[in-house]
C-alpha cells in the first residue's frame, strides 16, 4: 500500500507540472498571438469585377476622400496609385503584382487578378504617436494648400499623360464656363504637345465672345502623373505691346520721311529703330541695319564707308565711345563732323527712356556753305568800305550799330566791334556830339534812325572841335536800317548845306 501511495502521489504531481506546463504555454502562445494583433495593421482592400469597384475595406474610401468607390473604374484608382507607385500599369494585369511605394519601401501595393476578380490591397507598417501627429499637421498644411489653390485668381489645372485633365482650380472652371468649354475632360488652351520633359511657356488667346479675346502666358511644368498648367492673363501686357508697336510704326512712317538721318539704340546699345534718311546718309545697308548691330559695328561700318572723320588713335576712339554714351544720355553730345568728300554731317545725341540713345544725323553742307558764302561777302564788303576814304557806319532799325569801316574807326577812334554790350544810335550821337562843335541835328538824327515811317535821304554840315569840318549825309538803306557817311571837306558851301527841315519841304 504505502509503494502504491508513494506512485499515485509521484503520478498526480507529475500530472499537475504537465498541466501546469500546458496552461503556460497557451498562457504564453496566447499572449504572443495577442502581441501580433496590436502591432499588425490589417491591409485596405479593394475588390473589383470586370475592372469596376464592387466592394472595399471602410478605410478605402479615404484614399480618394469620397464616401463610397463602388462604381469606380480602374482608370479612377490608377490616377491615385500612380502618385506612390510610379509603376502603376495603365491597364489591369493578369495574375499578381507588387508594387513598392516610392517613398515608403514597408508599403507595398498588392494586384491579384483571377479572370474577371481583381484584388486590390495596400500593406504598410502601423505609425507611432509621433509619425500620427506629423500626418495631422500635415493634412492642416495640406487643407492650407488646398485653398489658396482652389481661391487662386489664376486658372491652375492638371493633365495626365493623355493630356486629360484630372484636377482644376474655381479658377479654372470659371475660365471654362465663360468660353463655353466643359473644361473636366478637354482643356480650352490648345497647348502644344510636349516634346521635352522640361518647363515650357505659351502664350495662347481665348474668345471670350464675338468681340473679346483675353490673353494668357501658360507656364506647364512636369509632375509624376502628368503636367501642371498655371494661366496668367496679360491682357495689359498685350495691349501695351501692341500700343509699343503701333507707335513705332507711327513714328516709322514720320521718320521716313525726315531729312534727317535716326539711329536709336536700346539699353543694350542694338539698333531698334532706323529711317530710310539713315541709309542715305551713312551709305549702310538695309540688311546691316536690320540685323540690329551694337554701337561698336556701327560706327566701325561708318568708318570703313569713310561716313565719319578718321580719328588720329581710332582704338583711343573707341574706348572714348562709352563717353559719346553718357554725353548723348544726358544731352550733351553735339559734332560736326567734316568728312573727307567734302561733305559736313552734324551729329547729335539725345537720351531716350529706359536707358536708350538716339543719334540725328544731318548733312549741313549747303549750310555751311552758305554761311561759308555769306562770311565771304561780308568780309569782301567789309574789305570795300575800308577802302573808302569816308567814314561810314550803318544802324539797324532798332538803332543797333551794325557796321563801321575803317575810316569812322580812326575819324571818331571807337572800335565797335570791341565793345562789351552793343553799341546803339544814342552812344555814338553822344560821342560825335562831344567831338563837335554845337549844333541841333543830334535829336533829329535819333529820331530819324528809329522811325518806322518812310524815310527820305538828308545831310548836313559839322564842324568838329579840332577844326576839321564834315559833311554828314544819312540815308536810309534796306530793311529799314540807316547809313550814316562823314566825308571831310576843305569848306562849306552855302548850296550844300541844308538841314532835314529844308530836304522834307523840297521833297513836298
Amino acid at each position: 500500500m504505502n509503494d502504491s501511495l508513494v506512485m499515485a502521489v509521484g503520478a498526480g504531481a507529475g500530472l499537475a507540472m504537465l498541466i501546469a506546463t500546458a496552461v503556460l504555454y497557451w498562457g504564453a502562445l496566447r499572449k504572443g498571438r495577442g502581441t501580433k494583433t496590436e502591432t499588425t495593421r490589417p491591409d485596405m482592400v479593394i475588390l473589383l469585377r470586370d475592372g469596376e469597384v464592387v466592394d472595399f475595406t471602410p478605410d478605402a474610401p479615404d484614399m480618394l476622400d469620397q464616401p463610397d468607390l463602388c462604381g469606380l473604374l480602374w482608370d479612377d484608382l490608377r490616377g491615385e496609385f500612380i502618385r506612390r507607385f510610379p509603376e502603376t500599369p495603365d491597364d489591369l494585369p493578369q495574375g499578381t503584382m507588387k508594387l513598392i511605394a516610392q517613398d515608403d519601401p514597408d508599403t507595398i501595393l498588392s494586384i491579384s487578378s483571377t479572370g474577371p476578380h481583381t484584388r486590390l490591397s495596400i500593406q504598410s507598417k502601423p505609425i507611432n504617436a509621433g509619425q500620427m501627429h506629423r500626418l495631422a499637421r500635415d493634412r492642416g498644411q495640406l487643407e492650407t494648400f488646398r485653398y489658396i489653390s482652389q481661391n487662386n485668381p489664376n486658372p491652375v489645372w492638371i493633365t495626365n499623360s493623355a493630356e486629360v485633365v484630372t484636377w482644376g482650380n474655381s479658377a479654372y472652371f470659371e475660365l471654362c464656363d465663360q468660353v463655353g468649354e466643359p473644361g473636366d475632360e478637354s482643356c480650352p488652351f490648345d497647348l502644344a504637345p510636349a516634346t521635352t520633359n522640361t518647363a515650357r511657356t505659351s502664350r495662347l488667346s481665348l474668345p471670350i465672345n464675338d468681340n473679346t479675346r483675353r490673353w494668357f502666358e501658360v507656364l506647364s511644368r512636369p509632375i509624376p502623373e502628368g503636367w501642371v498648367h498655371f494661366a496668367t492673363c496679360i491682357d495689359g501686357l498685350v495691349e501695351a505691346e501692341m500700343a509699343q508697336r503701333n507707335f513705332v510704326q507711327t513714328l516709322t512712317k514720320t521718320f521716313a520721311h525726315l531729312p534727317i538721318g535716326l539711329a536709336v539704340f536700346n539699353r543694350d546699345r542694338r539698333l531698334v529703330l532706323f529711317n530710310p534718311a539713315l541709309v542715305d546718309l551713312t551709305y549702310l545697308s538695309v540688311e546691316f541695319l536690320s540685323s540690329k548691330p551694337n554701337l561698336f559695328s556701327f560706327f566701325d561700318q561708318m568708318r570703313d564707308n569713310r561716313m565719319m572723320p578718321e580719328p588720329k588713335n581710332y582704338t583711343t576712339w573707341r574706348e572714348k565711345i562709352y563717353d559719346v554714351i553718357s554725353a548723348a544720355r544726358e544731352d550733351r553730345y553735339n559734332e560736326t563732323w567734316n568728312l573727307p568728300s567734302g561733305l559736313t554731317y552734324k551729329i547729335t545725341g539725345r537720351p531716350h527712356p529706359d536707358g536708350a540713345v538716339a543719334f540725328l544725323i544731318e548733312d549741313i553742307s549747303a549750310e555751311i556753305s552758305l554761311t561759308r558764302r555769306f562770311r565771304s561777302e561780308l568780309e569782301l564788303t567789309q574789305s570795300v568800305f575800308d577802302c573808302f576814304e569816308d567814314a561810314v557806319c550803318v544802324f539797324s532799325r532798332l538803332g543797333v550799330l551794325t557796321f563801321a569801316n575803317a575810316a569812322y574807326r580812326d575819324l571818331w577812334k571807337a572800335d565797335p566791334d570791341g565793345a562789351f554790350a552793343e553799341v546803339t544810335i544814342v552812344d555814338t550821337t553822344r560821342d560825335w556830339q562831344n567831338a563837335c562843335e554845337p549844333a541841333p541835328i543830334w535829336p533829329e538824327l535819333r529820331e530819324y534812325v528809329l522811325s518806322l515811317q518812310d524815310r527820305s535821304p538828308w545831310e548836313v554840315d559839322l564842324r568838329m572841335t579840332n577844326g576839321q569840318q564834315l559833311r554828314c549825309v544819312i540815308a536810309p538803306v534796306a530793311a529799314g536800317a540807316t547809313m550814316v557817311r562823314f566825308t571831310k571837306v576843305s569848306r562849306f558851301s552855302p548850296q550844300v548845306v541844308r538841314m532835314r527841315n529844308d530836304s522834307i519841304a523840297a521833297t513836298e
